[in-house]
């Protein structure tokens, strides 16, 4: 059990190592687009299966609340949450459309689709990317080892380099900090000159 533990914990300190190496450049970016987008009022999408879906609600619960420090909610949704459309939608068309047809009627030019999958193989997932593309759409993917076809379908992805899909989901939630981290750099520092503002009974008041 011990050796376990030990090998685990390695294996996760490398593939860190390895995320902040080769894409942190990518993920400040990532921040900063959506700095750019969400604040005048776009919107990020996002989806995963099983253990990816509860990543993806995560980095939308961080947006739509906070991360670190107060500051105005954005507009981000997990596709998976949305039961009755899931259940319709897999009822009528099948499952491989869940989220497709709910990227269709969402989605809008210049917004986000972030996709998380370990195996990067998701046909659902890779149904909802060609749809957001055909819909202006910017497709980003969280996946693990390249090559795979969701990361084909993505604009861009970032694509985890471990040996177990444990350690390819634990590496996915540093990698959701560090976007929010980026994200909230990117918006403080895209306005330093605006007023403080404070949350007051439901709605953020310029001090």
């Amino acid at each position: 059990m011990h050796e376990a533990s030990r090998r685990h914990c390695r294996d996760l300190q490398e593939a860190v190592g390895r995320l902040h190496r080769d894409h942190a450049d990518r993920l400040a970016r990532w921040g900063a687009r959506l700095a750019a987008v969400l604040p005048g009022g776009g919107r990020l999408l996002a989806a995963g299966n099983g253990g990816s879906a509860a990543q993806a609600q995560h980095l939308t619960a961080e947006l739509v609340g906070r991360y670190r420090q107060e500051r105005p909610a954005y507009s981000a949704v997990s596709l998976h949450a949305e039961t009755s459309s899931v259940t319709a939608i897999g009822n009528d068309y099948g499952f491989e459309q869940v989220y497709a047809r709910q990227v269709a009627a969402h989605g809008r030019p210049g917004d986000v689709l972030l996709l998380l999958s370990t195996s990067g193989r998701s046909t659902n997932l890779i149904a909802a990317a060609a749809t957001a593309r055909s819909a202006g759409v910017r497709v980003w993917a969280l996946t693990g080892p390249a090559p795979n076809p969701l990361a084909d379908a993505a604009h861009e992805a970032l694509c985890v380099d471990a040996g177990s899909t444990a350690t390819v989901q634990e590496v996915h939630l540093v990698a959701v900090h560090l976007l929010c981290e980026c994200f909230d750099a990117a918006v403080e520092a895209a306005a330093p000159e605006a007023a403080p503002t404070r949350f007051v009974s439901g709605l953020w008041r310029v001090s």
